[in-house]
C-alpha cells in the first residue's frame, strides 16, 4: 500500500510540476533577439561578396592567359607547368556553386510573387545569370536548371545541362529582368553594387547579354548578331560609373589580396609575356600595376623592402623602365640558369603585381566594366554588326581602362595627358582590328581571370607563345576547360558521366562549346 500511495503522490507531484511550468513555457523557450525574418537584400549581398574572383584564378587562368605565374610546383602547380591540380581547378565550381548561385536562388524563390521586391528579383536573375556564365566558361556543361535546388526541391543529384541550353537561358533571364526592372518600385537602397540604381542594373543586364552574345561570334554569328543587337538597342554601359564592382574592406578583403599580402607573397610574379607587351607600347599601366624588388635575395627581402626597411643593395622600384617579367616554362630550379644570364641575383628580383596597390586587402574587384563593353563594341562595329565606328570603340576602351585605374588609390591613378598621348599613339588599324581589339581586352581584364580565359579562347588573342614547361598534362597548345571536381564522380556520377559523354574526355584539353578552333 505504501507503494501505491508513494507512486501516486510521485505522478500528481510531477503532474502539478508540469502543469506550474506549462504557463508561460512557449513563451519562455523564444530567443527575444532572434530574428524570425531575414531580409532576401542579405542574401542577395552574401552572394555579390562572394562573386569576387577567387585567388584560384593565380593558379590557372591568370597564368593560362600568361599574365601571372608562379614558380614553384606542387601545391601551386597549374596553369604555369600545364598540369592539373584538382585542388585549385575547383575553386570556382565551390565557389559559384556553394557561395553565390544557392544564394541567388534562394532570392529568386524569395521574391518572384512579392511586387514590393520585384527590383531585387530582376537584380537577383542578373547576378545568377552571370555567375552561372563563369561556370559554364570554366567548365562547359554544368548543372545550371537544377542547381541550388537541393535544399528546397530536394535536387541533390542535378542534371548536367548542355552549354548551349544555358546560354539560350542566359539570354532569356537578362532580357526578361532588364525589361522588367521598374525606377518607380522600391529602390534597393541596400545593394552592394549599384545602392539600388536601377538604370545602372539595367546597363549592367545589358552589357552582361553583349559579352554572352560575343561568345557565340564564332560557334554561331547570326545568333551572335542578334544579341549583341539587343544589347545595343537596350543600352549598354556609358561611362567608368557603371562598372560592377566590388569595394573591399579589411572586413570583407579582396580574395586575390589575401593570398598575395599572407603566405604566397613571394610565390607569384608578373609573366613576361605581359610585362613586355606593355613594356613594348610604353603603356603607362605598367606604372600602375608593377613593383619589382632589385637586388632581393628572398622574400624577406621583398616584405622589409615594402616595410620601408630595405636590405643593403635592395631597392623596390615602380619605374616601368626597371620591370622584368617572369619568363614562362620555368621552375624554381631550372629558373636559376635564367637568374644567372641576366645577372640576377635571384628570381625574387623579378616583378610582382604591386600588393599594396591593385591586389591590396581592401582594393576593389572589377566583374563588368565600361572598357570591356567598349572594346567588345569595337569588335561588334568591325565585324559590321553595329553602327559606329570601330577606332573610336577602341580607343573609348583603352581610356575607360586606363581611367579605371584611379580607383585604386591615387598612386595608381594615370593622368589624362599620359592617356591621351598612349591613345594617339596607337590607333586601331583596321588591317590588324580584331587583333588589337583582342590584346586590349587582355590587358582591360588583367586580374578577372574568368573573362581574360574566356575571351582569350575565344578570339585566338593575344597570339601567345604556348607555355614550354616540359611537365604537361595537356596535349594541345593551351588549358581549354578546367576539370570538374573528384567529388561529382562520388554523388552525382550518372549526370556527370552523361556529361563526360556528350562534351568529351573530363581533362584539360577538351574544348567548351563555344570554343571552335
Amino acid at each position: 500500500m505504501k507503494k501505491i500511495l508513494k507512486s501516486v503522490f510521485t505522478g500528481l507531484f510531477a503532474l502539478l510540476l508540469v502543469s506550474g511550468c506549462d504557463n508561460g513555457f512557449d513563451e519562455m523557450n523564444i530567443n527575444p533577439v532572434q530574428p524570425t525574418s531575414l531580409d532576401p537584400i542579405y542574401l542577395m549581398n552574401r552572394a555579390a561578396l562572394f562573386s569576387t574572383i577567387s585567388s584560384t584564378t593565380l593558379n590557372y587562368e591568370s597564368a593560362i592567359v600568361q599574365q601571372i605565374v608562379s614558380p614553384n610546383g606542387g601545391v601551386l602547380a597549374g596553369g604555369n607547368f600545364n598540369q592539373l591540380n584538382r585542388a585549385f581547378s575547383i575553386g570556382t565550381w565551390n565557389k559559384y556553386y556553394r557561395d553565390v548561385l544557392k544564394h541567388t536562388v534562394d532570392v529568386k524563390r524569395f521574391t518572384r510573387d512579392d511586387p514590393n521586391r520585384n527590383n531585387l528579383y530582376q537584380m537577383a536573375r542578373i547576378l545568377h545569370a552571370m555567375s552561372a556564365m563563369i561556370l559554364t566558361d570554366t567548365f562547359g556543361d554544368v548543372p545550371y536548371f537544377e542547381a541550388g535546388l537541393g535544399y528546397l526541391e530536394g535536387k541533390i543529384d542535378p542534371a548536367y545541362d548542355r552549354q548551349e541550353d544555358i546560354y539560350l537561358d542566359i539570354f532569356n533571364e537578362l532580357q526578361q529582368a532588364t525589361a522588367s526592372l521598374n525606377p518607380s518600385g522600391r529602390i534597393e537602397t541596400g545593394d552592394i553594387f549599384y545602392g539600388g540604381d536601377i538604370a545602372k542594373w539595367r546597363r549592367l543586364g545589358y552589357s552582361l547579354m553583349l559579352r554572352a552574345a560575343m561568345r557565340h561570334s564564332k560557334v554561331n554569328p547570326t545568333r551572335a548578331r542578334e544579341w549583341v543587337e539587343r544589347a545595343v538597342a537596350g543600352g549598354v554601359m556609358a561611362s567608368n560609373a557603371d562598372n560592377m564592382l566590388i569595394r573591399h574592406d579589411f572586413n570583407y578583403s579582396n580574395e586575390l589580396g589575401n593570398t598575395l599580402n599572407a603566405t604566397e607573397a613571394n610565390n607569384f610574379y608578373l609573366a613576361e609575356p605581359f610585362q613586355q607587351f606593355l613594356s613594348s607600347k610604353n603603356d603607362p599601366r605598367l606604372g600602375s600595376i608593377a613593383v619589382r624588388f632589385i637586388g632581393a635575395g628572398s622574400g624577406p627581402d621583398q616584405n622589409n623592402a615594402l616595410a620601408g626597411n630595405p636590405a643593403p643593395g635592395v631597392t623596390l622600384s615602380r619605374n616601368p623602365a626597371d620591370q622584368m617579367g617572369f619568363p614562362m616554362g620555368f621552375d624554381n630550379q631550372t629558373i636559376g640558369g635564367v637568374v644567372q644570364a641576366r645577372g640576377l641575383r635571384s628570381f625574387y628580383e623579378f616583378s610582382q603585381v604591386d600588393r599594396t596597390r591593385m591586389t591590396a586587402r581592401d582594393a576593389p574587384i572589377f566583374h563588368v566594366t565600361y572598357s570591356q563593353t567598349s572594346l567588345l563594341l569595337a569588335e561588334a562595329a568591325q565585324r559590321g554588326w553595329i553602327a559606329g565606328s570601330p577606332s573610336e570603340f577602341y580607343a573609348q576602351g583603352i581610356r575607360a581602362h586606363m581611367q579605371q585605374m584611379a580607383v585604386y588609390g591615387a598612386s595608381t591613378a594615370i593622368p589624362q595627358s599620359a592617356i591621351d598621348a598612349f591613345v594617339n599613339a596607337n590607333p586601331l588599324d583596321p588591317g590588324s582590328a580584331l587583333q588589337q581589339i583582342g590584346e586590349q581586352y587582355w590587358v582591360a581584364s588583367f586580374l578577372n581571370g574568368y573573362e581574360g580565359f574566356a575571351n582569350f579562347r575565344r578570339t585566338g588573342y593575344p597570339a601567345l607563345t604556348p607555355n614550354p614547361y616540359p611537365g604537361r598534362d595537356i596535349s594541345g597548345d593551351f588549358i581549354r576547360r578546367l576539370s570538374y571536381p573528384d567529388a561529382e564522380f562520388s554523388v552525382n556520377n550518372a549526370n556527370i558521366q552523361a556529361a563526360v559523354a556528350r562534351q568529351g574526355p573530363d581533362n584539360l584539353d577538351t574544348r567548351v562549346w563555344w570554343d571552335t578552333p
